[in-house]
């Protein structure tokens, strides 16, 4: 498996609240792991949050004895949120600080998913597919018909999410897992690039390039030409 990732600031803030981490060599009993963390809160406090979600979710796997990997996947996202929490009860500055993590491993043939927050993993196999669900507030608007999808991008709580590291415990998880073809190309992403870019474009842009790094730049920098009002990060890999 082939994998690259980026992370950048974005045209509109002053520091990056995202947070990456992409292995395709093995992390403890994981063949493999990638993990895009989303940071929310004041000064220092959301970067903080992600990088510490991050790095302790690592931490943990590497030293786990847990060999299923959505069990291991969760079993790491609950310790994060335990010490995002921790960290947040030490200083008052850090008071409500969060972020959304989505986390995958592939072994073998297969993927291993979890997520919490609006961070977003795709499936891109000829076609693409969002394979997690944002937990946010004009997702849920979207499913009960009180908001259509094309004018989500617009809403003014378009924002706010509903489920957070950082938050309260225990925390929420989905899980998800599939089985993966040869050339299939799995795409990781904060909201910095999905609130930019089309989905449609994350496509063309994937398909025509020639490189996952390629691809990833070409993302990121039509995130900026789009605007660029968040952080952006992108971790591209290849079955």
């Amino acid at each position: 498996m082939n994998v690259y990732s980026i992370t950048d600031i974005g045209k509109r803030r002053d520091t990056n609240q995202d947070y990456v981490f992409a292995s395709d060599r093995p992390v403890g009993k994981l063949a493999s792991l990638l993990i895009v963390a989303d940071g929310m809160g004041g000064h220092n406090a959301g970067d903080l949050a992600s990088r510490c979600t991050v790095e302790t979710m690592v931490r943990y796997i590497e030293n786990a004895e847990e060999e299923r990997p959505i069990a291991l996947l969760g079993q790491a996202i609950h310790t994060a949120n335990e010490e995002v929490i921790k960290k947040s009860k030490t200083d008052a500055s850090l008071e409500g600080m969060g972020t959304t993590v989505v986390a995958a491993s592939v072994c073998g043939e297969y993927l291993y998913v979890a997520n919490v927050g609006d961070s977003r993993l795709y499936l891109i196999d000829g076609e693409i597919e969002q394979i997690t669900r944002d937990h946010s507030l004009v997702e849920e608007m979207i499913r009960v018909g009180e908001l259509r999808r094309e004018d989500a991008r617009s809403h003014p709580d378009r924002n706010v999410i509903t489920r957070a590291i950082g938050v309260r415990a225990p925390v929420k998880i989905d899980f998800f897992d599939m089985k993966l073809e040869r050339g299939d190309k799995i795409l990781l992403c904060s909201d910095g690039l999905t609130n930019m870019v089309e989905d449609y474009d994350i496509l063309r842009i994937v398909r025509k390039s020639g490189s996952l790094k390629e691809a990833a730049n070409k993302l990121v920098n039509e995130a900026n030409k789009n605007g660029g009002r968040d952080n952006i990060s992108v971790v591209l890999a290849e079955f």
